[in-house]
């Protein structure tokens, strides 16, 4: 028997290379090639693309709106853009015990009183589902059960059971008898996404695809797996903490930067109605250094509480340190309060961190981070009913940002009734229970905070 040929593959980009180097010459990424067999290509495996594709005019193409199934659970609905789409294929990643099988349980649990579902798991056996159905106290009469890994055997029950909805879990644990790899290498893990892709593009099935992550947060695999899928879903989430996040990195069918709210109990995951109370402290006086902010979510405002402490530096360098904030824009923020307030905290240690453990990446926030700081700076409380935003720049500007008018709306229906804006998201008309004022200038709001 002739001896079969390896290659190297690349665990980052799936480059190949005919010899084993530190460096991948694709992605530069180091210590990321791994031996693997050469895949023979039968003859007639590519046979379909020697048929001519048909060429029509975009103009005749008939636009329609795509009709949305929701899946019973309204956060993961608002995540997912309205609910699930006929022939679409949705990726969610998650660190381990994260909820994600979880949260797909009870979905198809929602979804099987009306619509045919299949769970196809690779990872627990069928008794492991069932004792977490029973423990969660749901009904799973209609929800249709497979234990495999196979990707052939998949394709078949898919092909033979037809449901409307399916979950593989996770596209991790499958491999392809086409491929001499094993389950979980770059081959195998991009052979068997693109398969069940052009099944459910072709048949019209919903498959929702689990995915591991590295250590690093990213989801396992090739980079071509999160282009290949419809939607990328995120489940975010301290193992200390019962809340857990859902976030849509990417969607073909609805907005990104959408944001579900989850709270863990014993019965599964429970909705959050009023996701803003997560991120507030609930302080019994007023405390310095403590700012509300109102930061956009996709379409949803949420205010979070900042909380910055200012302390005499010990060492020769003063710390920065952020949690739930960029790092990088902290110390930009801290040049900028000395610069053109004349704060000056060069010879401080200043900690910043977002209540409720969560990640804050719009520039929305800076207004509200450089007041917590003065706050804590001078010892002086600000109003426990005053909310912030802005975006500064480096002149000392303080910029508009989208969706201001939403963003005090939801402020005022949490009983908020003070706020410094920038003065370019002003309203038109005054709106009840909260007076604003706007900033030109970083100056502007910090005198208007000592008046106040």
């Amino acid at each position: 028997m002739a001896k079969q040929k390896t290659i190297y593959t690349c665990t980052e980009c799936g480059g190949q290379s005919p010899k084993w180097q530190g460096q991948c010459p694709h992605c530069m990424a180091w210590n990321t090639l791994v031996e693997t067999i050469a895949e023979t290509v039968s003859s007639n495996r590519f046979s379909a693309l020697a048929q001519t594709a048909e060429v029509q005019s975009l103009a005749e193409v008939e636009a329609v709106d795509v009709p949305r199934h929701p899946t019973g659970i309204a956060e993961f609905d608002r995540v997912l853009g309205g609910g699930l789409v006929q022939g679409g294929v949705v990726l969610i990643g998650g660190d381990p015990g994260i909820g994600k099988s979880t949260l797909l349980l009870q979905a198809l649990c929602h979804i099987g009183s009306q619509r045919k579902v299949l769970y196809v798991s690779g990872e627990e056996s069928a008794q492991q589902i069932a004792l977490r159905a029973k423990r969660l106290s749901l009904d799973a009469s209609q929800v249709h059960l497979l234990a495999e890994i196979s990707l052939e055997k998949i394709s078949a029950a898919l092909n033979a059971h037809k449901p409307e909805v399916a979950v593989i879990d996770s596209i991790q644990t499958l491999y392809s008898e086409a491929l001499q790899s094993a389950p979980g290498s770059v081959a195998q893990v991009r052979e068997c996404a693109a398969q069940l892709t052009r099944i459910a593009k072709q048949t019209g099935i919903t498959i929702i695809l689990v995915g591991h992550v590295t250590k690093e947060g990213t989801l396992a695999g090739p980079r071509v797996l999160e282009h290949i899928v419809d939607t990328v879903l995120y489940f975010e989430g301290d193992q200390n903490s019962s809340f857990r996040l859902i976030r849509a990195f990417k969607n073909r069918f609805g907005a990104v930067n959408e944001l579900g709210v989850f709270a863990m109990t014993e019965k599964g995951l429970k909705e959050v109605s009023n996701p803003s109370a997560l991120f507030l402290s609930h302080h019994a006086e007023e405390v310095a250094g403590s700012c509300v902010t109102v930061t956009q979510e996709g379409t949803r405002p949420l205010l979070v509480e900042i909380q910055a402490l200012v302390d005499e530096a010990h060492a020769p360098n003063p710390k920065r340190l952020s949690v739930g904030l960029e790092q990088n824009r902290l110390a930009m923020l801290l040049a900028i309060l000395h610069r053109h307030a004349g704060v000056a905290c060069f010879d401080q240690d200043v900690f910043v961190n977002a209540v409720g453990g969560v990640r804050i990446g719009e520039p929305a926030a800076d207004l509200a981070v450089l007041m917590s700081i003065v706050s804590s700076l001078r010892n002086k409380p600000l109003p426990n009913k005053l909310v912030v935003f802005g975006e500064v720049g480096l002149a000392g500007e303080v910029r508009p940002v989208q969706r201001g008018q939403e963003r005090l709306k939801e402020a005022a229906k949490l009983g908020f009734t003070h706020a410094i804006i920038p003065k370019a998201n002003l309203p038109k008309q005054p709106i009840s229970g909260i007076e604003v004022f706007g900033a030109d200038r970083v100056e502007q709001a910090l005198k208007k905070q000592r008046d106040w």
